[in-house]
Protein backbone atom coordinates (compact mmCIF):
# COMPACT_ATOMS: atom_id res chain seq x y z
CA UNK A 1 0.00 0.00 0.00
CA UNK A 2 1.18 3.37 -0.69
CA UNK A 3 2.17 6.15 1.64
CA UNK A 4 0.11 9.13 1.22
CA UNK A 5 2.43 12.47 0.44
CA UNK A 6 2.04 15.26 2.78
CA UNK A 7 0.62 18.12 1.39
CA UNK A 8 2.58 21.29 1.62
CA UNK A 9 0.52 24.01 3.42
CA UNK A 10 2.58 26.96 1.68
CA UNK A 11 1.76 25.73 -1.93
CA UNK A 12 -1.61 24.65 -1.72
CA UNK A 13 -2.63 21.62 -3.64
CA UNK A 14 1.29 20.40 -4.02
CA UNK A 15 2.80 17.91 -2.44
CA UNK A 16 5.38 18.47 0.07
CA UNK A 17 8.88 18.29 -1.60
CA UNK A 18 11.08 18.61 0.86
CA UNK A 19 12.50 21.79 -0.37
CA UNK A 20 15.35 22.41 3.02
CA UNK A 21 17.82 20.34 4.07
CA UNK A 22 17.30 18.09 6.91
CA UNK A 23 13.46 17.73 6.47
CA UNK A 24 11.27 15.27 7.00
CA UNK A 25 7.61 17.05 5.91
CA UNK A 26 5.72 19.93 6.70
CA UNK A 27 5.75 19.64 10.63
CA UNK A 28 9.51 20.54 10.69
CA UNK A 29 9.72 22.92 7.60
CA UNK A 30 11.04 26.00 8.77
CA UNK A 31 9.55 27.97 5.81
CA UNK A 32 6.34 26.59 6.96
CA UNK A 33 6.82 28.00 10.94
CA UNK A 34 8.06 31.72 9.93
CA UNK A 35 4.68 31.96 7.87
CA UNK A 36 2.38 30.74 10.44
CA UNK A 37 4.71 32.45 13.44
CA UNK A 38 4.49 35.83 12.09
CA UNK A 39 0.97 37.71 12.55
CA UNK A 40 0.58 39.12 8.79
CA UNK A 41 1.97 36.21 6.71
CA UNK A 42 -0.58 34.15 9.07
CA UNK A 43 -3.22 36.21 7.93
CA UNK A 44 -1.96 36.53 4.26
CA UNK A 45 -1.60 32.62 4.13
CA UNK A 46 -5.17 32.63 5.52
CA UNK A 47 -6.80 34.97 2.56
CA UNK A 48 -4.60 32.81 -0.45
CA UNK A 49 -5.70 29.44 1.60
CA UNK A 50 -9.43 30.17 1.72
CA UNK A 51 -9.68 31.52 -1.63
CA UNK A 52 -7.96 28.18 -2.62
CA UNK A 53 -10.67 26.15 -1.10
CA UNK A 54 -13.32 27.94 -2.27
CA UNK A 55 -11.90 27.63 -5.98
CA UNK A 56 -11.59 23.77 -5.41
CA UNK A 57 -15.17 23.86 -4.02
CA UNK A 58 -16.30 25.86 -7.47
CA UNK A 59 -14.28 23.54 -9.43
CA UNK A 60 -16.18 20.51 -7.90
CA UNK A 61 -19.68 21.80 -8.67
CA UNK A 62 -18.58 22.19 -12.53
Amino acid sequence: MAKPAPECPIRFGEPCTLCQLYVTGPEDCQTVRLVLDDPELRAEWQRKRAAYIKAKREARKS
